[in-house]
């Protein structure tokens, strides 16, 4: 194995010394006890990996007529009862123009980037109360050294962890760093996670509870684009990080908790063509799968998470073949093959709660009760710019939270950033 070769090697995408800063190079490994005990870590992270192919499921072949159409896609009539919205946010805030926050599950904390209150640093990781809407400062400069040309590129947290991405601009070389998150501060010491050069992508990657899952996928234009893929965990105090499932080609989407599961989506069955498999795996046990629904070959999903015993997954292109699940739209359903569909483009994970589905679609959104068979329209914020509302979170929650950037009222420029917090 090639990405095996070069974690022993210290090339390329290397297991860093969760005990700190230090990270594993085969000079390292020579010096002392300390870089030993991670040689041990590097060795057996691929020895428990589970292949993406071990029991994969045969892929879901449906047509049209497995679909519950929300709205008809050839008469554009709706199918569900069309309500009138009855949403109001429970919580509004405004923050700084250039703030971007990130999609979590069910935390009392939203994470976010802020520009930074000079050239450098660029950016600066925060996060917001969504019990007060205070936003406080998390990570103010870079933990990378030397810091030239590094930016935080990406950040995620729970109530008990803080994770976030650095990148350098000029050489695409990255770090995913972690530490315990409390009371909206990091306490104790930034733990590396992983480092890679370009030839691997930025890390996607989540959180949940005292978890860190990411992928360490090869570039698909980088010299290991023939590479597997992986995903791993690492949980507050462990010493090491742990592979939990491999892929013979690049996962699709992110790693999308929800509840007490993560959803993830490798490649399966890999023998017998290009197949996508909407993976959900216990958060207790991420060797433990719960569910799988394995799309038609070739069809890949922009994003996927479960939600209560249902994938909410949607499909940004359509395809020549797959049938109904080859063709653009947002899908909620299980490998029994019943589907209820909203055959508009999709532009961001799903997000609700007992069988209430949040489904954004151009600047609004789609509130989709599958249990009621009905719908509404939840608008955009007032004067928020073309994109509209993007979702701060993903899956089950007790909040819905949204954000957009505001512009002024009479100058028409964008002057703020309105984040909504629905309660469900």
């Amino acid at each position: 194995m090639g990405l095996l070769r070069d974690l022993r090697e210290g090339r390329g995408a290397r297991l860093a010394n969760a005990g700190g800063r230090h990270t594993v190079t085969r000079r390292g490994l020579i010096k002392g006890t300390a870089a030993v005990g991670a040689t041990a870590a590097v060795a057996s992270v691929l020895a428990g990996c589970r292949s993406s192919d071990e029991g994969a499921n045969e892929p879901v072949m449906v047509d049209s007529s497995a679909a519950d159409y929300v709205i008809d896609p050839n008469t554009n009539e709706s199918r569900f009862d069309s309500k009138e919205s009855s949403l109001s946010p429970a919580y509004t805030w405004d923050i700084a123009l250039g703030s971007v926050l990130h999609p979590t599950s069910d935390s009392t904390w939203i994470p976010m980037t802020c520009a930074g209150s000079s050239a450098m640093p660029m950016v600066r990781a925060s996060a917001l109360s969504i019990t007060t809407g205070a936003v406080v400062d998390v990570v103010a400069t870079p933990h990378t050294e030397p810091a030239d040309n590094v930016v935080i590129y990406d950040v995620r947290c729970s109530d008990s962890v803080y994770a976030w991405a650095e990148l350098n601009l000029l050489t695409r070389a990255w770090r995913l760093y972690a530490a315990r998150f409390e009371g909206g501060e990091i306490t104790g010491s930034t733990t590396t996670l992983w480092e890679a050069s370009a030839d691997y992508d930025p890390p996607r990657f989540a959180v949940a509870g005292t978890l860190v899952i990411w992928y360490v996928m090869p570039s698909a234009s980088g010299g290991k684009s023939g590479e597997r893929s992986f995903c791993y965990q690492w949980r507050v105090g462990d010493d090491k990080a742990h592979a939990v499932i491999d892929s013979p080609g690049r996962f699709a989407g992110s790693p999308a908790p929800s509840g007490s599961t993560v959803t993830v989506v490798p490649r399966v069955n890999s023998d017998s063509g290009v197949f996508y498999g909407i993976t959900a795996l216990s958060l207790d046990n991420l060797s433990n799968q719960v569910d799988q629904l394995v799309l038609p070959a070739t069809v890949k999903p922009l994003s996927a998470v479960r939600m209560g015993e249902k994938f909410a997954f949607s499909i940004e292109a359509n395809y020549a073949t797959g049938g109904l699940l080859g063709q653009m739209g947002t899908y909620i359903g299980s490998s029994d093959g019943k589907f209820v569909a909203l055959s508009r483009e999709p532009f961001a994970d799903v997000s609700g709660k007992d069988g209430l589905y949040f489904v954004k679609s151009s600047t609004s959104y789609f509130v989709i009760d599958t249990k009621e068979r009905s719908y509404q329209v939840l608008a955009a914020q007032n004067r928020s710019v073309d994109y509209g509302e993007y979702p701060a979170s993903v899956g089950e929650g007790s909040l819905f939270v949204t954000y957009s950037t505001v512009k002024h009222e009479s100058t028409g420029r964008p002057t703020s950033v309105t984040v909504r917090a629905f309660a469900l």
